[in-house]
């Protein structure tokens, strides 16, 4: 069917954009609270070296921060242009997060971003110091409006279907705004953001010290990033844990499918290690499993059940067959909307409705679907159980290495005082990781609930705009080589900030401050350690 295709490829390209520009979220949301620790040291001590420290990383958050702003933009506008009767059918409680995040988080990051980047001359310590924290403040409060939005896409709470508008309706906003797949979601991103910058100033720091450049700089972010990054790596895995948690009332079928757990296991569930899924046969082969661990994990009890794929399907089927209930009640209602009886069957049913509209992807009308059909509809609710199950071990793997190579940085920083030159190396070609484990952990959270764009409301295909494959295909790849160019911008700029130091001229006069870094911290010999000054 053409309109699949269309769906399809719709799907590509928001994919594509979400996870370019979630390159650049991650690293926002941690630098700009690392500019605040690094700044209040300067605001307390005031040293020169604090001072320079702080601009030299802002620089390279403001670089950051523009591409972020740029790339955002455009995906609010694919809710339009690629997915018009998604914005129609839930534009009332999907546009207000957004509209908030607008309004109260991006505009004052905006507005105070500026006097962040060129009040150091004209702002006293303290009142620059409260600039770049309402800029860290407005940062976080826009990754929190946002996620609100898609939580409620994951978990659709304080709303329902109106058969007289046939759109969906905010029934409580507190419901939407305090959404337990929300804030799980919230507090996980912002601290994997946290690890990235954290990674991220660590392994430069140490290019540095191996580099015999700027040690003063170095070493005290490297300090400032061991102690942050221990401590948001762990805070990573224990919300991690509660993002589990939530996914147990709320999306039942993504975490059987991220654990490839086809059939309702004895309470308290294992854990599969690792093995491989196999979506055709229902099975996963080679799995190594953990006795215990998912159920305690999932259900927090011993005695909590964790369902398998298989059973969950046969409830899709059950839901279905309500939901045409619901869909011919609505029929009736658009028809005559007096007719009692019509709505007492819909209030009755109204929560299955969309599970009869995965029945369109192969008839016109739900209710002339026969019984394989529903049965087919129904095996539509299993995500690609392999992509969802490695995307998360791979995550997970990253996320677990991130607290071992964060405590032996505190180890040998903080504690040792001299760091060997192997663990610069690991420092250094660990920058990537923290991304590629951010958008795998997209990758799970997006893909693991198809096929709804909208949780058990609205099917992915049925959200996409009037265009043609070919329109989507052209807009694609100008978008791709749009960001493409994008891309060697931010590559080349962040790099030429970082060979050329603190205090070079990155940016337009005023950003980054400071003329040519005449503060010598080189040393002229290599050893296998480097001291740290006491």
């Amino acid at each position: 069917m053409p309109e699949l295709l269309v769906a399809d490829l719709s799907r590509w390209q928001f994919a594509l954009t979400a996870m370019y520009h979630f390159l650049f979220v991650p690293l926002t949301l941690g630098l700009s609270m690392l500019l605040v620790v690094m700044e209040g040291a300067y605001v307390m001590t005031g040293k020169e070296v604090w001072r320079r420290t702080t601009k030299f990383w802002g620089t390279l958050f403001g670089i950051n921060f523009v591409l972020g702003v740029a790339t955002g933009i455009t995906m609010e506008f694919q809710f339009g242009m690629n997915w018009s009767y998604y914005s129609h059918y839930v534009g009332d409680i999907f546009g207000a997060p957004l509209a908030i995040e607008g309004l109260m988080a991006f505009f004052l990051e905006a507005t105070l971003v500026g006097l962040m980047f060129f009040g150091w001359d004209k702002l006293s310590r303290p009142a620059h110091w409260l600039v770049t924290f309402l800029v860290a403040l407005g940062s976080n409060l826009s990754a929190l409006w946002i996620l609100i939005a898609n939580g409620w896409m994951q978990n659709p709470v304080g709303s329902e279907f109106n058969p007289d508008t046939m759109r969906m309706e905010v029934t409580n906003f507190m419901e939407v705004l305090f959404n337990p797949v929300a804030q799980a979601k919230f507090v996980h991103t912002v601290s994997a953001g946290y690890v990235t910058a954290s990674v991220f100033v660590l392994g430069i720091s140490s290019w540095y010290v191996l580099k015999n450049r700027h040690l003063g700089l170095a070493k005290r972010s490297m300090a400032v990033a061991a102690s942050f990054g221990l401590l948001s790596a762990l805070s990573v895995v224990v919300l991690g844990d509660e993002s589990g948690y939530a996914l147990t009332d709320n999306q039942k079928m993504k975490l059987a499918a991220l654990e490839a757990m086809w059939e309702t296991e004895p309470a308290p569930a294992g854990l599969t290690l690792i093995g491989i899924p196999n979506q055709a046969e229902h099975k996963t082969e080679y799995a190594i499993h953990i006795p215990y661990v998912l159920g305690l994990i999932a259900t927090r009890s011993l005695d909590g059940e964790v369902e398998g794929i298989l059973p969950l399907v046969a409830v899709a089927e059950d839901r279905i067959e309500n939901g045409i209930r619901a869909y011919t009640a609505v029929e009736s209602l658009n028809d005559n909307p007096n007719d009692v009886k019509a709505r007492e069957i819909f209030e009755q049913t109204k929560t299955d409705l969309g599970y009869a509209m995965l029945l369109k992807r192969y008839v016109d009308d739900p209710a002339t679907a026969d019984r394989a059909t529903i049965e087919k509809a129904a095996m539509d609710t299993v995500p690609n159980v392999a992509l969802s199950f490695f995307s998360f071990r791979l995550m997970a793997g990253i996320g677990f290495l991130f607290i071992a190579v964060f405590a032996v940085a505190f180890y040998f920083v903080s504690l040792k005082r001299k760091v060997p030159r192997w663990f610069l190396y690991l420092a250094l070609y660990s920058i990537p990781l923290p991304w590629i484990a951010a958008e795998l952990g997209w990758v799970l959270a997006e893909t693991g609930r198809q096929p709804w764009v909208i949780d058990g409301v609205l099917p992915t295909f049925m959200g996409v705009s009037s265009l043609s494959a070919t329109q989507v295909i052209m807009t694609m790849v100008g978008f791709t080589l749009l960001y493409g160019t994008l891309a060697v911008i931010e590559i080349t700029l962040m790099i030429r900030a970082v060979k050329l130091g603190p205090g070079a001229r990155i940016l337009p006069q005023g950003v980054g401050g400071g003329g040519p870094d005449t503060h010598s911290d080189a040393v002229p010999a290599r050893p296998r350690t480097i001291q740290f000054d006491k």
